[in-house]
């Protein structure tokens, strides 16, 4: 397959995938193993994941930046940023710990990101039947304890194939947050979680990074940048109408077709 095709399709990929429960990790590691793509240093993936996390940026710059400069003065924006730090820093001190792990070991281990898809796919099928009454409907207003908590979830996610956005609804839902608010609070903390691994997974490999194939990045970013944006655009109402049950379908079908290759030998 031609490499400009191929990077056009992973970044497709990764737009789709990134904002959503089904974890956009598993499915680009899965697919770069099953399509043989490398890529040294993973400077594509990272680059690509820099991209997706830009599109939320641009669609929530107007309320972060409100947030932001109402925080001085307004006790409430001053709780929505204390109350996302507070769910960003589990992941700060676990990722800084196990970061080598992760990378040299789960991440190199296909048959790990089948089976957590099929786990994540179950467990959100009936999380999303079985979670107890909605009780929290702005993502901006939750109390600062079940932040936190929703943040040590987070934290599961770093097993590639849970679903970073996935781990922080389930934990919210659990916690008697409304599915939408759930997906829009896991959007938001996305972007400090999102972009401190970016750039700690730039920093980390910066001996192995190569850019010699910067026309494939460029795309790869402009499609994934691009796609999540509508995706983002698109998943709140659709989440508000209709729940998580697709995703988790989702999930079981790309895990079990993935578990059936690798047994297959592909």
């Amino acid at each position: 397959m031609d490499n400009i095709v191929l990077a056009a399709l992973l970044g497709l990929l990764e737009g789709l995938t990134e904002f959503i429960p089904v974890s956009s990790t598993g499915h680009l590691l899965l697919a770069g193993h099953f399509l043989g793509f490398d890529s040294p240093g993973n400077t594509f993936e990272v680059v690509i994941q820099l991209g997706a996390v830009l599109a939320l940026i641009s669609l929530y710059a107007v309320k972060l930046t409100g947030i932001a400069f109402r925080a001085r003065s307004d006790v409430a924006a001053r709780r929505t940023l204390i109350s996302l730090l507070l769910a960003f820093l589990p992941a700060v001190v676990i990722g800084l710990f196990a970061h080598g792990f992760i990378k040299a070991v789960l991440f190199q281990t296909p048959i790990l990101i089948a089976v957590m898809l099929i786990i994540g796919g179950v467990i959100l099928l009936v999380i999303d039947r079985l979670a107890p009454p909605p009780v929290h409907f702005d993502a901006t207003e939750l109390p600062l304890r079940k932040a936190f908590w929703i943040g040590v979830c987070q934290c599961v996610a770093m097993i590639p194939g849970v679903s970073r956005s996935g781990a922080t609804i389930v934990g919210a839902l659990m916690m008697g947050v409304e599915k939408r608010a759930a997906a829009e609070f896991s959007f938001l903390l996305s972007l400090p979680t999102m972009g401190a691994a970016v750039a700690y997974d730039l920093f980390k490999s910066r001996d192995l990074l190569d850019f010699s194939a910067m026309a494939d990045i460029a795309v790869g970013f402009a499609v994934a940048f691009l796609t999540a944006v509508l995706v983002v655009r698109w998943a709140l109402a659709f989440i508000g109408k209709h729940g998580y049950a697709v995703f988790g379908w989702w999930r079981i079908i790309v895990g079990t077709l993935a578990l059936m290759g690798l047994w297959a030998g592909a």
